[in-house]
């Protein structure tokens, strides 16, 4: 089964929150690539615009949904964490919520939406929903993809009825789509990572995770990958929405490493190394989305007041080579000589 009907086999990664734009996503498609748009944290009538703006483009595209999560954290631990954020929140003029706040993306309003008005192809990031949801999109004409980390998350994709995988490696910047959000996010390379699960599935796998370079994209097409999956380097594309903050961040040698953390949302994911990782890392619980509401104003004021310490500095292992450049550009870089 192909999954992408485009000239060239790179995707760019849906990142939610604000650096994927419509324009980000017609520069990709317009250069032969092919473009996913976050429907994560949008509420239902501004996903629903995205839906139409995505359907008027007249070319292939995916939607990313959120799977819903359990509640993990107690409000015990919640109130300590809150405390203790206190001091970064009073720097910023930022109001932390009293109590923990628990939802689901609006997941049915954005599922009945995609019902409605399909999408060519949906992935699922998080974790498996309910199998009916996944029968009901693909009934309704959409291609359904699961983001998977281990060979055992492939088989459970395979099983549950989904039609291809993203292959996500530790590498990758941003939220890892682990369906257990308290297992170790173990060092591995993602060339690996596709071979291993190419070797427990035969579903078609776009790959995704450490790219820094055309020659990263050819070895995952080698691999056994359909397709390459970026996210990373177009966060400093000029067609990107990141935030002035976050680009300078990643083109700063102050900052030296990305790392896996939990403490900005509550869920692992990579991000350049700053205070705030160092201050709450081993002190943070575990709970998505009750942490991601709970910094959300303190990182937004990070974001406006250029104090890059406090902000959630997504980044997949690979920033060094990301370049405030026209995503068409990029898009020809690191397709060159597949």
């Amino acid at each position: 089964m192909t999954l992408l009907d485009t000239d060239l086999p790179l995707v760019v990664a849906p990142m939610a929150g604000g650096p994927s734009t419509p324009a980000l996503a017609g520069a990709v498609s317009g250069a032969g690539g092919f473009a996913f748009w976050p429907a994560g944290y949008l509420a239902e009538d501004a996903f629903g615009e995205q839906l139409v703006t995505a359907h008027a483009t007249g070319r292939p595209f995916g939607v990313n949904l959120f799977v819903p999560q359990e509640r993990l954290i107690e409000t015990g631990a919640y109130t300590r964490y809150r405390a203790e954020l206190a001091a970064d929140a009073d720097v910023l003029g930022a109001e932390l919520p009293a109590e923990p706040r628990h939802d689901d993306d609006a997941w049915r309003a954005k599922v009945e939406l995609l019902l409605a008005s399909p999408a060519p192809i949906v992935s699922l990031t998080f974790g498996l929903p309910d199998r009916g949801d996944i029968a009901a999109l693909r009934r309704a004409g959409s291609t359904v993809l699961a983001t998977v980390t281990t060979p055992q998350e492939a088989t459970a994709a395979a099983e549950a009825g989904i039609d291809g995988l993203v292959v996500q490696g530790p590498a990758a910047g941003g939220h890892s789509g682990t369906f257990d959000p308290g297992r170790a996010i173990d060092d591995a390379a993602t060339v690996d990572l596709v071979r291993a699960v190419g070797a427990v599935s035969r579903l078609p796998i776009i790959a995704a995770g450490g790219v820094d370079g055309p020659a990263a994209v050819r070895d995952l097409v080698a691999a056994g990958a359909e397709a390459v999956a970026v996210g990373t380097l177009f966060l400093r594309a000029d067609e990107a929405g990141t935030t002035t903050t976050h680009r300078d961040a990643l083109a700063d040698p102050a900052f030296d490493e990305s790392v896996v953390t939990h403490c900005f949302t509550g869920r692992p994911a990579r991000a350049l190394r700053n205070a705030f990782v160092d201050a709450h890392h081993a002190t943070a619980p575990l709970g998505y989305p009750e942490l991601h509401h709970l910094t959300r104003a303190l990182r937004r004021a990070a974001a406006g007041a250029i104090d890059p310490h406090r902000l959630h500095l997504w980044a997949g292992t690979g920033w060094r080579s990301a370049r405030a450049t026209p995503a068409a550009e990029i898009v020809r870089e690191l397709t060159a000589g597949l």
